[in-house]
C-alpha cells in the first residue's frame, strides 16, 4: 500500500468533485420527470445509510483497503473473489464516465476529432495523474474544487439574469405519484452517484486524522447531493420536463440558453 497521507480538506474535495463527476452533467432521474429532484435526494438518503456500513467496517480495519479486509472476513479465495468483483465494477463506471465526458467534448467543441483520440488523450493525463501520485491528485482537486464553484456561481447568476428559471416547469409535485420516483431512487440514484462511495473503501486508509472520517465523508455526500438536487432542479425549470428528459446533457443546453444583452 502507498505510504502517503491527505489531509480531511483534501478529502472532502475529492468526495465532493466525485459524486458530482458526469452525474451533474447528464439527466439523472430523468424518469421521474419533473419530480427528479425528490428522487435525487431519496438516493442521498440511501447512499448515506450505504456509506455507514463502509464507515463501520472501516472503524473495524483502518489501516486496511477494502480488498484486504474483505479478504479478513470471508477468506482469502471468497475475498480475493470479491476484489475482483469491485475491480471489474469500477472498470466499467471508468469506461462509462469516460465514454459520457468524450462524446460531450466531441459534440460539442471537437466535433471533426475522433472519440478515439479525445478519449486517449484523457486516458494519458489519468495514467500521467495516477503515475505522480495520490497526494498530488488530491492537491489537485483541491485547486480545481475552487474552479468548478466559481464556475458554478457565474453559471448560475447568469441563467438567474437571463430569466430563464421557470419555476412552473416543477410542478405539480408527484403528479404521477410515488412510484416513479421510488422506482428511479432504487434503480439509478442510490447506484448512481452515491452509491460509488464504495471505491472509498480504498482511500480511507489514507487519511491523516482518522477521528473524522464519518463527519467528512457525509460533508462530502451531502454538499454534492444538494449541488446535483440544485442543477437538476435549474435544468427542469429552463428547459421543461419534455426537453430535459431527451436532452443527454441537459446542462450544456441550459448553459447555451444564457442570453445577457
Amino acid at each position: 500500500m502507498e505510504k502517503v497521507k491527505i489531509s480531511t480538506t483534501q478529502l472532502f474535495v475529492l468526495i465532493v468533485l466525485f459524486e458530482m463527476g458526469s452525474a451533474i452533467l447528464v439527466g439523472i432521474a430523468s424518469g421521474a420527470k419533473q419530480d427528479a429532484w425528490i428522487a435525487i435526494l431519496l438516493g442521498l438518503a440511501g447512499g448515506i445509510v450505504v456509506f455507514f456500513i463502509y464507515y463501520r467496517l472501516y472503524m473495524y480495519y483502518p489501516d486496511l483497503p477494502l480488498s484486504s479486509y474483505v479478504q479478513e472476513i470471508t477468506g482469502k479465495w471468497i475475498g480475493r473473489f470479491i476484489g475482483v468483483l469491485y475491480i471489474v465494477y469500477f472498470l466499467y463506471c471508468a469506461s462509462r464516465v469516460l465514454r459520457d465526458f468524450g462524446e460531450l467534448l466531441s459534440s460539442t467543441i471537437y466535433n471533426s476529432t475522433p472519440l478515439l483520440v479525445i478519449n486517449a488523450l484523457m486516458i494519458i493525463t489519468i495514467i500521467y495523474a495516477i503515475h505522480k501520485g495520490f497526494e498530488v491528485l488530491a492537491r489537485v482537486g483541491e485547486i480545481f474544487f475552487g474552479i468548478v464553484y466559481m464556475t458554478a456561481l457565474l453559471g448560475m447568476l447568469l441563467i438567474v439574469f437571463s430569466g430563464l428559471i421557470h419555476l412552473g416547469n416543477l410542478l405539480p409535485i408527484l403528479e404521477n405519484g410515488l412510484k416513479p420516483v421510488i422506482k428511479t431512487f432504487l434503480t439509478q440514484t442510490i447506484t448512481f452517484p452515491f452509491g460509488e462511495m464504495v471505491v472509498f473503501t480504498m482511500l480511507l486508509p489514507f487519511l491523516n486524522d482518522k477521528k473524522k472520517v464519518k463527519i467528512v465523508c457525509l460533508g462530502g455526500m451531502i454538499l454534492s447531493g444538494i449541488n446535483i438536487t440544485i442543477t437538476v432542479g435549474i435544468n427542469i425549470s429552463v428547459l421543461g420536463v419534455a426537453l430535459f428528459q431527451r436532452s443527454t446533457f441537459p446542462l450544456l443546453m441550459t448553459v447555451g440558453r444564457i442570453q445577457i444583452a
